[in-house]
């Protein structure tokens, strides 16, 4: 998948002429892109409509107008977009419960540890999803993760291919849950593997 530029990204005025229309389609795009593994646990894949969306918000909410600014914000977004072969997502451990915020962080801690989440393509191995550091300190967990998962060139031709079950795992001591992706979330995830092509 390409890194976004400068040229993907509107000055604030053009984007509130877009915004309503833009929404829409990264609202749809989403929910495509949007796997729940359980009841406290989403994961949101990332691709370039999904990072231009949470540039220009940015931009628009903080009232970013300087081009070294806008870079700052390319640069920091891009690092969440795929390499050939990788799916990326940010992780969200959710809580509905105001007062059970703590409790259930608590009781994820660990989560970000690699072996916790995971890719199974059919009876094949596994593809480890690599936690982004920085989100975890002393025995807190943040409610917020990054995630990247990397695809050997078999394992990428099977997900494209969907001939077998493709299941999202999250294997945490606290926390087991796992679902098989739906046809129109593996070919959302399958479209990220063909850009790179």
């Amino acid at each position: 998948m390409r890194k976004l530029t400068r040229d993907d990204i509107v000055d604030i005025a053009a984007y509130e002429r877009e915004r309503s229309e833009f929404r829409r389609h990264v609202i749809d795009v989403k929910k495509r892109r949007r796997v729940e593994v359980g009841e406290q646990v989403t994961l949101v894949f990332e691709n370039l409509d999904t990072m231009r969306f949470q540039i220009q918000e940015i931009m628009r909410a903080e009232r970013i107008v300087l081009d070294e600014r806008t870079q700052e914000e390319l640069d920091i977004y891009n690092e969440l977009l795929p390499e050939p072969g990788q799916l990326t997502a940010t992780l969200f451990i959710e809580v509905s419960e105001q007062a059970r915020v703590k409790e259930v962080l608590d009781q994820m801690w660990g989560l970000d540890q690699t072996g916790t989440t995971y890719f199974q393509i059919g009876g094949g191995e596994r593809v480890m999803g690599l936690y982004e550091g920085g989100h975890s300190h002393e025995s807190k967990i943040s409610a917020v993760h990054y995630v990247t998962f990397t695809f050997t060139a078999a394992q990428v031709q099977a997900l494209v291919d969907g001939a077998e079950p493709v299941r999202l795992i999250v294997d945490h001591p606290n926390y087991q849950r796992d679902i098989t992706l739906s046809d129109d979330v593996r070919r959302s995830l399958a479209e990220d593997f063909q850009a790179t092509e």
